[in-house]
């Protein structure tokens, strides 16, 4: 156990040194990049974000040009990268920041805090790394080396777990370079500490850890029970008008999943259905009323089971062959404009229709 917390961020600050990767957002400390790789990162391995970066970056150099685009453009690039809910968030802070600031960020953890999706991990970031602000970061990785090095059972996911790993962090912290500090520990939380055959023995805190010492490794850090997960029943109607070469898209609205993004007429049921049930749920009657549908059929028998973090989507897609058209109508040449899911996406690239 450390006795002096400069001991603990001196060995902390050498290993980063050696071993930090090398990237884009490190070249040149801008609270814009900063908040940008943050937000990506969310629930995110940096691997599968930093393609997103990029674009993000190519596309809107500044945040005027994020703030100039629609969302629907926003979601449209964020597409793939789910929790759609960070995206919209972005782009609503993006826009604050340039016409009620000129463009700045604000220089504080409160002030931070107090922005649509930044909260105390974002803030504790942006203000350490950018404006040398002495707040700790605290995430899945802090949780990690912490409870691991320091021997704490306490619930990680919990009110006081969340209070007790921050104050020990903000007490660790190097008030000098809390900069710094904070992306070491998040780095060897990534690349050493990790969740699953760490490599104990030549880590730099063996002879301090106390889970090392008690074997408690594997069983760190505790974490509450997940809830449990909701399976659901999705029915894609995609309709196909050849005489029109058009189909139909719907935005979601509502406090849901995907909310803004767009897809196909769905009818949601609460078990899987032959076509002769769909036929005679309400939700298919209403949508098709007003057309004249010459037939039904079942693109993929068995159903796609697309996974988010507390809901399975049980998924089929029904082709629904009509002449008509109407005002929700969607070229298929013009299909790809729309953000989309990527269970919408991926049947889009694969659809026949869709790829001429």
């Amino acid at each position: 156990m450390f006795d002096k917390r400069e001991i603990f961020h001196n060995i902390l600050r050498t290993w980063y040194l050696k071993h930090k990767r090398d990237l884009p957002w490190r070249e040149q400390v801008s609270p814009y990049y900063i908040w940008l790789s943050e937000i990506i990162l969310q629930q995110t391995r940096v691997d599968q974000g930093l393609p997103y970066y990029f674009k993000f970056i190519s596309k809107y150099p500044t945040i005027f040009d994020l703030a100039d685009a629609s969302e629907e453009e926003v979601l449209k690039l964020w597409q793939g990268l789910g929790y759609y809910s960070r995206a919209r968030n972005l782009h609503a802070t993006a826009r604050i920041i340039a016409s009620e600031r000129n463009g700045q960020f604000p220089e504080t953890y409160a002030e931070l805090k107090k922005l649509k999706g930044i909260g105390d991990y974002t803030a504790s970031a942006i203000a350490s790394i950018c404006f040398n602000e002495p707040t700790a970061v605290v995430d899945g990785n802090v949780y990690r080396v912490l409870s691991r090095i320091f021997g704490i059972s306490t619930l990680v996911n919990s009110t006081a777990g969340a209070k007790e790993f921050k104050a020990l962090a903000q007490h660790l912290i190097d008030s000098d370079d809390p900069g710094t500090f904070n992306q070491a520990i998040m780095e060897f939380g990534a690349r050493h500490c990790l969740p699953q055959n760490p490599d104990c023995p030549n880590c730099v805190f063996a002879t301090n850890c106390e889970a090392l010492r008690t074997g408690a490794v594997g069983k760190l850090p505790v974490k509450l029970s997940k809830k449990p997960v909701r399976k659901r029943f999705f029915n894609y109607i995609v309709m196909l008008s050849e005489a029109h070469n058009s189909t139909w898209l719907r935005q979601r609205n509502g406090k849901g999943i995907w909310q803004h993004l767009y897809e196909f007429p769905l009818v949601e049921t609460d078990k899987e259905v032959s076509a002769a049930e769909l036929l005679e749920h309400e939700g298919y009657k209403s949508l098709c009323k007003k057309l004249s549908v010459e037939g039904l059929t079942l693109y993929n028998e068995e159903a796609i089971v697309h996974k988010l973090s507390h809901q399975h989507i049980n998924t089929r897609f029904w082709i629904a062959r009509t002449s008509d058209t109407d005002e929700k109508a969607v070229r298929y040449s013009e299909i790809t404009n729309y953000p989309v899911p990527v269970l919408i996406e991926n049947f889009i690239s694969e659809f026949p229709v869709f790829k001429n």
